[in-house]
């Protein structure tokens, strides 16, 4: 990391970033589409039909699963509620065996140290995606194997492949090619489909740097300065490296037993047609415009190529043009809760909705709030005094500012990060995906190192800021398509068991 690039992050730490300008939260009706029983089926036949140029399941699944065991480790040595749960129930677990955990009656801290620590399965230090996470008659499935079930029911390109691109830690690859072998073949058979998996891992560029309670940089003990993963938005660099147009994208926890999956199919398929019919009508806005008046760039301004019937001195100025863009306006106002800044003329407000309509497309999933952990959907007012919507995190909304806080409080639904994104422009070409972020919505938390307090630096979250400058739409989907593992015990649950 360049010294000017640390000065610019310690910068960062001092000034912290700047609260979001929230106008209203996003509610069914204002911001959130809830779609009728045609709609749906509109929409699931519309994935099924329109062509893209690829699909791709790609699936956050970097680290590892420190955090669903944290309170196991907690009680590990002097057993706590979480631990006498985990093993009053622990034949119940689909990573249950005699042979690493004996019979029953069962010693809490022996069953929490086989699970953790090298004792047994030290799944304490291992990827989520690799645990076994369900039970099956004839077969135990990892996280990352319902992913391949999943993949198969609704990725499938017309030659019969399935891509899924899984983002992973360097120090898990072993783990995941294992896991991966070890079901490939044997799903390709049963579901006749070819599976197209590939690992990527968070660029290390994207590393930012720590600083201690004097604001300076955090250096180790060999006087270096700490550095840290900044965080799931850093995978916007990945997602840009992908090849396919149509990209669903799902945490790798949130999955549940086969005879559960079905909604899930149902619901993901809804995305991918919204996505789609929100990706042809902004294409046809483009090429509307764009038979009015031809824009070509040449040095610092325009020269137009007219279409029958437009006026040489000002072709914004026409009757059809100005009849388009009202259309235009209206859409991006209903649909995507766009309100438009006003316009110095004709010319200023055609280019405006233009450069609006070109943007990648992200449907996300919303599921009522019930007191389930996710980004809240809000509408903001953006930098150019334009609307858009966005999903916020608690830490990036002013507890000081009291409409701020009244909005949240009447926020109805949660993200669960159940996206479907659309990446090619237009003309068929690839979006430069960092081009649409905002570099400005980035978090900053407390973090220790070897018992020192720190502060880290987060850049802007995948489907936050990294995604800000993108056209957005929320559709509410059911809490059945929700099925979340974030702590051991979650397994318990209906969703998880075969």
């Amino acid at each position: 990391m360049n010294k000017e690039k640390i000065n610019a992050q310690v910068e960062r730490f001092r000034k912290g970033f700047p609260w979001l300008d929230i106008v209203a939260s996003a509610t069914p009706g204002k911001g959130i589409e809830r779609l009728s029983e045609a709609q749906v089926e509109e929409a699931v036949q519309y994935a099924d039909t329109a062509e893209t140029v690829g699909r791709c399941k790609f699936v956050p699944a970097s680290g590892a699963a420190s955090r669903m065991f944290k309170d196991i480790f907690a009680g590990m040595d002097e057993p706590n509620d979480a631990v006498r749960r985990l093993s009053d129930n622990i034949e119940d677990f689909a990573f249950y065996s005699p042979e690493v955990f004996g019979k029953a009656p069962y010693n809490p801290s022996q069953v929490a140290r086989r699970l953790l620590t090298e004792e047994g399965l030290n799944y304490g230090s291992k990827p989520k995606g690799v645990l076994k996470f369900h039970r099956y008659p004839d077969e135990v499935r990892t996280a990352l194997a319902e992913h391949f079930v999943e993949g198969q029911a609704y990725m499938r390109n017309p030659d019969g492949s399935v891509n899924i691109t899984v983002t992973i830690s360097p120090e898990h690859r072993a783990l995941f090619e294992q896991a991966v072998a070890e079901i490939k073949d044997k799903y390709e058979q049963r579901y006749g489909v070819r599976y197209n998996i590939s690992f990527t891992c968070q660029d290390k560029e994207t590393d930012t740097v720590a600083v201690g309670s004097d604001g300076k940089p955090f250096l180790k003990e060999d006087g270096t300065i700490l550095t840290r993963p900044a965080g799931h938005g850093a995978l916007i660099y990945n997602l840009n490296d992908l090849d396919s147009e149509l990209v669903s994208i799902k945490n790798i926890d949130n999955v549940c037993v086969e005879k559960m999956q079905p909604v899930t199919y149902k619901w993901k398929k809804v995305l991918m047609g919204r996505a789609l019919q929100l990706r042809d009508r902004i294409r046809g806005y483009i090429f509307a415009l764009d038979q009015i008046t031809v824009m070509r760039k040449e040095m610092s301004d325009f020269a137009f190529i007219p279409a029958n019937n437009v006026n040489l001195d000002d072709p914004f100025a026409t009757p059809e043009c100005q009849t388009l863009c009202n259309e235009i306006e209206t859409f991006l106002r209903d649909e995507l809760c766009i309100e438009m800044p006003e316009a110095k003329d004709c010319r200023d407000r055609a280019e405006k909705l233009r450069a609006k309509l070109n943007r990648p497309v992200r449907v996300c999933g919303m599921v009522k709030n019930e007191g389930e952990p996710g980004g809240g959907p809000f509408i903001i007012r953006d930098k150019d005094g334009s609307t858009s919507l966005q999903i916020l995190e608690a830490a990036q909304i002013d507890k000081n500012n009291p409409h701020a806080v009244e909005q949240m409080k009447s926020a109805t639904h949660f993200n669960p990060v159940d996206l479907v994104c659309c990446l090619l422009d237009y003309k068929g070409e690839k979006f430069n995906l960092l081009e649409h972020v905002d570099e400005e919505t980035g978090l900053i938390s407390s973090k220790s190192y070897q018992g020192r307090e720190l502060k880290a630096l987060e850049l802007p979250g995948l489907w936050n800021g990294s995604m800000s400058d993108w056209n957005t739409l929320f559709v509410e989907v059911p809490a059945e398509t929700f099925n979340p593992v974030k702590t051991v015990l979650d397994l318990l649950r209906p969703a998880h068991r075969g």
